[in-house]
């Protein structure tokens, strides 16, 4: 893997061993004779934000469903804080992802129900304890932070597509997870918004001191959510650092990405 060099007063760099509450090692995924990832490594840090830059195709999204267990590995090996994703059985697995926070690309929303009850739903699936007096200061707070509190008993087909966004990181954040996966946040966006959606990351981040994984070909969202950056290309992680330090750099595969 080539490693862009990092300025000196950067973001924070790549996660050592003890930090890293991502850990991706080696990992291949192939469907029949399309090798989608191949040989992938990358860690996350604590309190990080690091985006994996991608064409379409290139396998970002199966990246991704690699590192909650939604897809199995071919080869390698995932570790999410802490705990070797394949060695989990199906209750392991739904405790770890209930502390892993999922913000999907279409939103997937439930329309028959209300924001209220949207937000309700991953509270009383996970087996996260709470009490039933708790929900309502927890859905209030959670629409609080995405600056939509006077939503909760409005229907997902009343709201704009930045606010569903909203909502749909709303809903992610009622179960303070320790990390957050974004896919493709920003696709379908007006620019205004788009911008709204990046700062919004940006401050979940520094409020709850989240790790992220953020999936982009957005070069905007890119800029403005990532400490770090990887890119994925011919299924490995062909090189990693700022988004100044990559934008900067002569090779011509990295150039094609930021010119």
């Amino acid at each position: 893997m080539r490693a862009a060099m990092l300025p000196e007063s950067g973001p924070i760099p790549a996660a050592t061993a003890a930090e890293a509450v991502i850990r991706v090692e080696h990992l291949s995924k192939s469907f029949g004779d399309n090798h989608v990832l191949q040989d992938f490594s990358l860690e996350v840090g604590k309190g990080e934000n690091v985006v994996v830059l991608g064409k379409s195709g290139s396998g970002k999204s199966v990246l991704i469903k690699c590192m909650i267990g939604l897809l199995p590995v071919d080869e390698g090996r995932v570790t999410v804080l802490g705990q070797d994703v394949a060695a989990l059985d199906h209750d392991a697995l739904d405790q770890l992802r209930a502390r892993v926070g999922f913000l999907f690309q279409s939103n997937a929303l439930y329309d028959s129900m209300t924001v209220r009850e949207n937000l309700l739903f991953p509270l009383r699936r996970h087996w996260l304890a709470h009490r039933r007096g708790e929900e309502a200061e927890l859905i209030k707070q959670a629409l609080d932070d995405v600056g939509l509190g006077h939503t909760a008993d409005m229907m997902p087909a009343e709201l704009s597509g930045g606010m569903r966004k909203r909502i749909a990181l709303a809903r992610t954040l009622i179960l303070r997870p320790e990390i957050i996966l974004y896919d493709e946040p920003t696709t379908g966006l007006d620019p205004v918004t788009a911008r709204e959606i990046d700062q919004l990351i940006r401050e979940v981040q520094q409020k709850y001191n989240t790790s992220a994984l953020i999936i982009s070909h957005d070069m905007n969202c890119v800029r403005l959510t990532a400490d770090r950056v990887a890119l994925l290309v011919d299924g490995r992680c062909y090189a990693e650092g700022t988004y100044e330090a990559l934008a900067q750099d002569p090779d011509p595969v990295i150039h094609e990405f930021f010119a």
